[in-house]
């Protein structure tokens, strides 16, 4: 069974209410109509309920059982504009303001829902900038105890694929922090070895990614590289993790041999920790395109409630997925 179906097989044991907010857009109608059928989550979408029905009438799509809030009718948006309002006025944030950014920002009305338990869990991005997805889950529901920072991922599913956990990884970051420092780094490895262990149910062997394996080249891309790797043995020694490594060095077994030999990550790692931003989101990009792999993310880590983000280029397929994993997310929050 395909890893995402193994996913939606968990999300079905105890479904999740997640909420859509881009109702707007027609992969979500579409996606939402194949979650519904499927029965892998319960769904709210935002917005007129007319204009949504509407919608999915045209494109030829089932909502039936779909839930809509329309934030002019709903008898909670005064409460959701008065916790909005406390939690920003510091940042001069008035009542009048929080009411109309929640009439405006769909998403932000989403997130509320969110906090205030009416849902579980969020996916939005398909027609946003991860700025406008991310900025309110950080502003309302902050970050998870002990997390010292917010991170992306993406689980990679590779059709007929050696490597990894049957062809199955975690890349991070490839979704939000453009050059992570040494420690972020760190960081970052140990979120995305908790988040590989509960999405995938499998021991996460993690590999800090670099152009150079064991210092077979010198620079200070490279320096950082090691330096996280000093960190993340010495801050979260339970991790099974190694660095630093090429790719080639981290996955196949044959060149671990002779480019790490001592390694015991080296040609087994299922965890890719790539040095920056456009290392991770062209490597994620490659993989999808050049391997035919799936692509689910970019997820989220380190927010107090399941939010996770999708990519503009996103087909209703990624969001039906992404969904299956932020129930899954939410069934362990």
């Amino acid at each position: 069974m395909a890893f995402i179906d193994l996913m939606k097989e968990k999300a079905r044991q105890d479904k999740q209410t997640i909420v859509l907010p881009e109702s707007k857009d027609k992969r979500t109608l579409i996606a939402a109509a194949q979650i519904l059928e499927e029965g892998t989550a319960d769904l709210i979408m935002i917005g007129k309920e007319e204009k949504i029905l509407d919608g999915a009438g045209w494109l030829e799509v089932d909502l039936t059982g779909i839930k809509v809030v329309d934030p002019d009718l709903d008898p909670n948006f005064a409460h959701y504009a008065e916790t909005l309002f406390e939690l920003r006025k510091h940042k001069g944030m008035t009542l009048e303001k929080a009411e109309e950014i929640l009439r405006e920002d769909y998403i932000t009305y989403g997130v509320m829902m969110v906090k205030e338990k009416i849902a579980d869990g969020l996916v939005a991005g398909a027609c946003h900038a991860t700025a406008d997805t991310l900025r309110p889950a950080l502003q309302i529901l902050k970050t998870a105890p002990g997390t010292e920072l917010v991170s992306g991922f993406f689980i990679m599913d590779v059709p007929d694929c050696e490597f990894g956990n049957n062809g199955t990884f975690l890349f991070a970051d490839c979704g939000l922090n453009q050059d992570p420092t040494a420690e972020e780094l760190a960081a970052i490895a140990d979120s995305s070895a908790k988040s590989y262990r509960a999405l995938v149910g499998e021991k996460p062997v993690i590999a800090m990614l670099s152009h150079s394996t064991k210092g077979s080249a010198h620079h200070t891309l490279v320096d950082k590289v090691v330096k996280a790797t000093e960190i993340a043995h010495e801050k979260y020694p339970q991790l099974d993790l190694d660095g630093e490594l090429q790719l080639d060095a981290a996955i196949v077994p044959e060149v671990a041999k002779s480019k790490a030999k001592d390694s015991e990550v080296a040609g087994h790692a299922n965890v890719l920790i790539f040095p920056n931003l456009d290392c991770g989101n062209i490597g994620y990009k490659l993989v999808q395109r050049l391997a035919k792999a799936e692509a689910y993310g970019p997820m989220l880590q380190g927010i107090a409630r399941p939010v996770n983000d999708l990519s503009r280029g996103c087909s209703a397929e990624d969001i039906v997925g992404v969904v299956a994993l932020t129930a899954v997310q939410a069934q362990m929050s």
